[in-house]
């Protein structure tokens, strides 16, 4: 194959080709000498991309160089549709109304990165006529950026519902070096505080993602299966701890995004 094949193009875009490509060939399993074919991208690209996807199910392997797809692709169409209802107006309002009950605190709305790829990205935020200059970033900086599932409320909320094996190579990633002096360093201290998580419904972070701020944050769930996460910052002089009135609004707020986006599951 051509060493031309699939440049230029951002590595969502590639996942994408790939996942289309087992659309094209149908039921079962192929070669990745097929599947790079059908995706018009080089044999290594491709390679990387199928090795991507079976961190999350998206695809399978069956044997050397012999791929399927996995049982989270019918979840797409679902994550897709919960990005739309959660990009209207009653899902800002909940943000809003988050805000109002924690005394104007920053509120942000993070999804689960999508494509195999262990982070977070922010979908919608409440922050009033904060510039956001004392987190050391500017809102775009807030929606554009990936971040690691390895640090912070939110990444470990999220972190804390994923199947083991992402947990334990997310654990085993070193710790980005953005991260506050809070942070979770240990891997196994680091994978406890997941068993927390899930066991509680909410986490707590200590200048985890930064100096002098500490945060709340709570999962929103698809029919049980993670999609994102609520958090909460206060400044660390303002909120040294978080009083039980926040961490109760923020789950809360975590519980009707569930909604507006899926289904709450039930008890």
């Amino acid at each position: 194959m051509s060493g031309q094949r699939g440049t230029g193009t951002s590595y969502a875009d590639r996942f994408m080709r790939v996942q289309q490509a087992f659309i094209t060939l149908g039921p079962g399993a192929h070669r990745l000498s097929e599947i790079a074919k059908t995706a018009d991208l080089d044999d290594s690209t491709t390679g990387r991309m199928l090795t991507a996807g079976t961190y999350n199910n998206t695809f399978v392997r069956i044997d050397r160089g012999l791929y399927q797809l996995g049982s989270t692709v019918g979840d797409l169409g679902l994550h897709a549709l919960a990005e739309d209802n959660l990009s209207g107006s009653e899902a800002t309002e909940v943000l809003q109304s988050l805000r109002r009950a924690t005394d104007d605190g920053l509120v942000f709305l993070y999804m689960r990165a999508p494509f195999g790829i262990a982070g977070r990205q922010c979908l919608d935020m409440a922050v009033g006529d904060s510039d956001l200059v004392e987190l050391g970033m500017t809102p775009r900086d807030v929606l554009s950026v990936t971040r690691s599932l390895r640090t912070g409320a939110s990444g470990r909320t999220i972190l804390a519902f994923l199947p083991e094996q992402i947990q334990q190579r997310v654990a085993a990633d070193p710790v980005p070096e953005e991260a506050g002096p809070g942070v979770i360093r240990d891997g196994d201290e680091l994978l406890a505080s997941l068993v927390d998580i899930r066991d509680q419904g909410y986490a707590l972070g200590y200048q985890e993602c930064m100096a002098k701020w500490n945060s709340v944050a709570a999962p929103v769930l698809w029919d049980g299966s993670i999609w994102g996460a609520v958090l909460l910052l206060k400044p660390m002089d303002v909120m040294p701890q978080a009083p039980l009135h926040y961490i109760y609004a923020t789950i809360t707020a975590a519980a009707a995004l569930s909604r507006l986006g899926g289904a709450w599951p039930a008890d």
